[in-house]
């Protein structure tokens, strides 16, 4: 077994797998685990080596773990600024939290993010919750005469949306004016 040709095979995978980390950055803002993902499945697909999945995950952790030092990847910001983006969509803090931890973000980025909304926002699941109403036309924005029949579907959309039962009684039993009003406000 030649050591210099098994050190150029390890040198050209490391280079492949880095050009394609930077191409995905390019072109996306994925968190680390979403990197390591995507690079794993890249080689498993494209590159198919010989080599073993321990040998390519420490190769992809160490590419991950420079870009992180070179500030190039960022699971803070990353997770600052995904919360920010699901609140404007008018998701829940539990919606949140949970596509947060599906993304591979670490607790405490999370907790971090979660806290930074709570300070800025009133009360951001009552805000949120109006903007899902807004954007799926339930709850006051149905015509008077429907919202009792379709109460139950209402009910269950906000609940899969995260949101509290409490809440989302209060949100249902808006007036259209008084709700007109609130989201004028936002």
């Amino acid at each position: 077994m030649n050591p210099t040709l098994n050190k150029s095979d390890f040198e050209d995978l490391t280079t492949s797998l880095k050009d394609m980390a930077y191409s995905y950055l390019e072109k996306f803002s994925p968190s680390k685990q979403q990197l390591k993902v995507y690079l794993l499945k890249k080689y498993l697909t494209k590159i198919k080596g010989t080599k073993s999945k321990k040998e390519i995950s420490s190769i992809i952790d160490e590419i991950v773990n420079n870009l992180e030092k070179s500030k190039i990847l960022n699971d803070e910001l990353y997770s600052d600024s995904k919360a920010r983006m699901f609140l404007r969509r008018g998701y829940s803090l539990n919606k949140i939290n949970q596509s947060l931890r599906t993304k591979g973000i670490e607790e405490k980025y999370i907790v971090q993010s979660i806290k930074k909304i709570k300070e800025d926002k009133i009360d951001p699941d009552f805000i949120s919750a109006l903007k899902l109403c807004k954007r799926r036309r339930i709850g006051p924005l149905r015509p008077q005469a429907n919202r009792e029949l379709f109460y139950k579907k209402d009910m269950g959309i906000l609940a899969r949306g995260g949101f509290s039962f409490d809440l989302s009684k209060k949100i249902l039993n808006l007036d259209i004016s008084e709700f007109n009003k609130l989201i004028k406000i936002i």
